[in-house]
């Protein structure tokens, strides 16, 4: 079952039943997604437990949680909560059908997956001895930079097409959800998803009749747009933590500050050390700094770039370089 409540059935590698316990495998397709789990065979072993709920084990090749930061608490199976939501969802579900009380052990596994995360980030961030198990939608996107490139183009062909004053650049997902409730009056096809291409977004967008575009971005992606790197897909490397202490140092921060952020593993963190807000200079200014980055790339249609942190609203700075706090809109 996908988040989105679509079912979908998947070729078996192999399957075991045995009294109160069954596993099964499949191997993993990414499509043309640059993804080095291509291929790998994953797996789960389910137990029945009397005890009600559902309980996550890290079964071979699955990662550890080893720092903070990461939407797993330290110490649990690199298994992100979507995932979890959907493999819990199935078990509970299929509990009820036969009528059984209590609940199960998952125990997630993947062939190989320790070799497969050396090839990866994971080790940096604190996933240890295997992968992480991500998942979003349970569906595979464009992800080559062609095909994704393409997409792109499409999308930006058919906002202009169907006479959208404005559009939205967003990474995908739970940003072009929160941009959507501060953009009500735009259509769908004004929300355009750039992955991790933002130099080739605004490629296309050179020449468009766009009366103004809107980069929606969280800390992570504009972190490395700031410092001029308009392709942030993490194979690209981590965030810059010494450039953004030193913003922070030019922004007057206490020494103790800057270096705290210099010590910190991701870039969502920050808000632990200088909480977000519009009236923070560090945010200002890597807004700003976004903002000097990408509007040469379209110097006839003015740029706002909207800046945000997880829970913690948005801020935006616009092409007169004003910057503003966004109250985010109910859901």
């Amino acid at each position: 079952m996908l988040p989105d409540g679509e079912s979908v059935v998947l070729p078996l590698e192999s399957c075991t039943i045995a009294p109160g316990c069954a596993t099964c495998t499949v191997r993993k397709d990414a499509g043309d997604d640059p993804d080095e789990t291509h291929q790998a065979i994953i797996g789960a072993r389910v137990t029945w437990r009397p005890q009600p709920g559902v309980v996550f084990k890290r079964g071979e090749g699955v990662g550890l949680v080893s720092l903070p930061g990461l939407p797993v608490e330290v110490g649990e199976p690199a298994i992100n909560p979507v995932p979890r939501q959907m493999m819990a969802t199935v078990v509970m579900e299929t509990l009820a059908d036969f009528g059984r009380s209590g609940g199960a052990e998952i125990e997630v596994f993947v062939q190989g997956g320790a070799d497969i995360a050396a090839r990866t980030l994971n080790p940096r961030l604190g996933v240890v001895g295997g992968i992480s198990i991500i998942g979003t939608t349970g569906r595979v996107r464009p992800f080559s930079s062609e095909a994704y490139i393409a997409s792109i183009g499409s999308a930006i062909a058919v906002a202009a097409a169907t006479g959208c004053p404005r559009v939205v650049l967003n990474s995908g997902g739970r940003s072009e959800a929160m941009l959507r409730r501060q953009f009500p009056e735009l259509p769908p096809q004004a929300f355009v998803q750039y992955g991790n291409w933002i130099g080739d977004a605004f490629a296309l967008l050179r020449g468009t009749p766009f009366a103004g575009v809107t980069l929606g971005m969280m800390l992570g992606k504009a972190v490395k747009l700031a410092a001029g790197q308009l392709d942030t897909h993490s194979r690209r490397g981590l965030w810059d933590r010494t450039f953004v202490a030193d913003l922070a140092r030019e922004c007057g921060y206490a020494p103790a500050i800057v270096a705290r952020i210099g010590g910190l593993s991701l870039a969502r963190q920050l808000g632990e050390v200088i909480p977000f807000s519009a009236g923070e200079p560090l945010y200002r200014t890597l807004a700003a700094r976004c903002h000097a980055v990408c509007q040469p790339l379209v110097p006839s249609i003015p740029l706002e770039i909207r800046l945000h942190n997880d829970g913690a609203g948005w801020l935006a700075h616009d092409a007169s370089g004003h910057t503003r706090a966004i109250v985010p809109a109910a859901d």
